[in-house]
C-alpha cells in the first residue's frame, strides 16, 4: 500500500478527471470524424447528383424530349434490350437535323460524321454491373435514376447512384415502378 501512497504524492488529485475527459473527448472526436465523414461521401460533392456535366456541344433534352416531345428510346436505342442505354449516333441526330437547322453552325460537329465524345453524366463503382433492359421490363420509370431528364437544359445525375440508393428501391419497389411501360417514356412530357 505504500506503493499507493508513492504514486499519489506524484499526480494531482485532478488527473483522474481529466484523463476520463481525454477519452471520452477522443470518443466523441472520432464519432464527430466519422459522421462528417460519412456526410461527405453521401454529399452531392462527391456524389456528382445535380450538377450539370459540360458536352463538347450544347445539347439539351428539356428541349428535345419535354419541347419536341421525342421518345427516350429513339436516340437510346439499346435501352430495351441490352445492359447499355446506347449514347445516340450522329446519324440518329442527323434525321432531323438533315433538314431542321441544316446549316447551324454549332452543329457541324454533328454533320461532319465522325462520333462525338460525349462526357460521361452517371456513374457506377467498376465492380457494379446494372442491366438497363431488366430495370426497363420491370417497369422502373427512367426518372427513378437519371432524374427529370426532360427538365434539363443541361444534363446531370439525377440520383446519388450509391448502394443505400439501389438497395432502398431493390427493397421497397413499388414507389419506383411506372403505371405502364409507356409511361416510363412519357412521363416528363
Amino acid at each position: 500500500m505504500e506503493w499507493v501512497a508513492a504514486v499519489a504524492q506524484i499526480f494531482h488529485p485532478s488527473t483522474n478527471t481529466i484523463s476520463r475527459v481525454s477519452l471520452f473527448g477522443a470518443l466523441f472526436f472520432i464519432a464527430g470524424f466519422a459522421w462528417v465523414g460519412g456526410e461527405l461521401y453521401r454529399s452531392s460533392y462527391v456524389t456528382r447528383e445535380g450538377t450539370p456535366v459540360e458536352q463538347p456541344l450544347p445539347f439539351s433534352h428539356k428541349h428535345h424530349v419535354r419541347d419536341d416531345g421525342i421518345d427516350c428510346r429513339y436516340c437510346h436505342t439499346t435501352v430495351e434490350n441490352s445492359s447499355f442505354a446506347g449514347i445516340p449516333s450522329t446519324k440518329i441526330c442527323l434525321t432531323c437535323h438533315n433538314q431542321i437547322w441544316p446549316d447551324a453552325p454549332m452543329l457541324q460537329p454533328v454533320r461532319n460524321g465522325q462520333p462525338i465524345q460525349w462526357a460521361r453524366v452517371n456513374y457506377l463503382p467498376q465492380f457494379v454491373y446494372f442491366d438497363h433492359s431488366i430495370h426497363v421490363h420491370k417497369g422502373v420509370d427512367c426518372t427513378t435514376c437519371h432524374g427529370p431528364v426532360g427538365d434539363m437544359p443541361l444534363t446531370w445525375q439525377g440520383a446519388s447512384l450509391q448502394m443505400r440508393w439501389c438497395l432502398d428501391c431493390h427493397q421497397h419497389p413499388e414507389p419506383y415502378h411506372a403505371k405502364s411501360l409507356t409511361d416510363c417514356y412519357t412521363c416528363h412530357r
